[in-house]
């Protein structure tokens, strides 16, 4: 089998980007990169403060100079903010350079995974409920569109979503026409 390629986390928030892709990450002896959390080192800022002083434009903005810093690192393990999918540069940058993979989840699971986290500036206001409805109507088929592979998260734990992953992406990587018994044995 061939290396696998860069493997790149997208989905709406609370999918569990960040926990998968650590595991994930850890499993493949990979680096692991957020991408928020690393725009958050380099501001020195926390997301809710880049989107009040500069607006989502302004965090999209940085979004995309990071995402295409990120993306020309080789063999990461890389989790992206639930909007990245949201420019076509960025759907065009993790197209080309890596697998995508859509962690996808109900809007159920993202209100019991999001509700006390405060660190989500979209869904500071007085309907969560309605924003992560709306943000999944607009950008589910996005997500679809730009993923390799699609894997759910609903009631799995991160392992098991880890253990699907691998095997999913294992395939994508086999070489066409290698088909002999050996080549899928682990």
């Amino acid at each position: 089998m061939r290396s696998l390629p860069n493997l790149f986390l997208i989905g709406p928030m609370g999918a569990g980007k960040s926990t998968i892709g650590r595991l994930l990450a850890a499993e493949l002896q990979r680096e692991f990169l957020d991408s928020d959390h690393q725009i958050e080192g380099r501001c020195g800022a926390n997301i809710p403060w880049i989107f009040d002083v500069e607006g989502e434009q302004g965090f999209r903005d940085r979004e995309t100079a990071m995402l295409d810093e990120l993306t020309q690192r080789s063999e990461v393990v890389m989790a992206t903010g639930g909007g990245a999918i949201m420019r076509e540069v960025n759907r065009q940058l993790l197209r080309e350079r890596g697998t995508v993979i859509y962690l996808a989840t109900t809007v159920e699971q993202q209100i019991r995974r999001t509700s006390r986290d405060r660190n989500r500036p979209l869904l500071q206001n007085a309907n969560p409920e309605q924003v992560l409805r709306d943000l999944f109507a607009i950008r589910d088929p996005l997500y679809r569109a730009t993923a390799d592979v699609i894997v759910r998260t609903d009631r799995r734990g991160p392992r098991s979503v880890v253990g699907d992953i691998l095997r999913r992406v294992s395939r994508l990587a086999e070489p066409l026409g290698d088909s002999s018994p050996l080549s899928h044995q682990r």
